[in-house]
């Protein structure tokens, strides 16, 4: 009874896995928050605080 409970729960987290991996879903708009100098993602409208990014 145990195996099977975990043997969902690890499919459970392996199929959120693959839907965390898909682009479609808001892929343009999560690559273009990110900072083309350093890659972190920015939060709000201002610069990077690397300092070499896109304003």
């Amino acid at each position: 009874m145990i195996f099977k409970i975990v043997l969902l729960f690890l499919v459970f987290i392996a199929v959120l896995g693959m839907f965390g991996k898909l682009h479609w879903i808001g892929g343009k708009r999560m690559n273009s928050a990110k900072c083309s100098g350093c890659g972190k993602y920015r939060i709000g409208k201002g610069p990077c605080s690397c300092g070499k990014g896109r304003t």
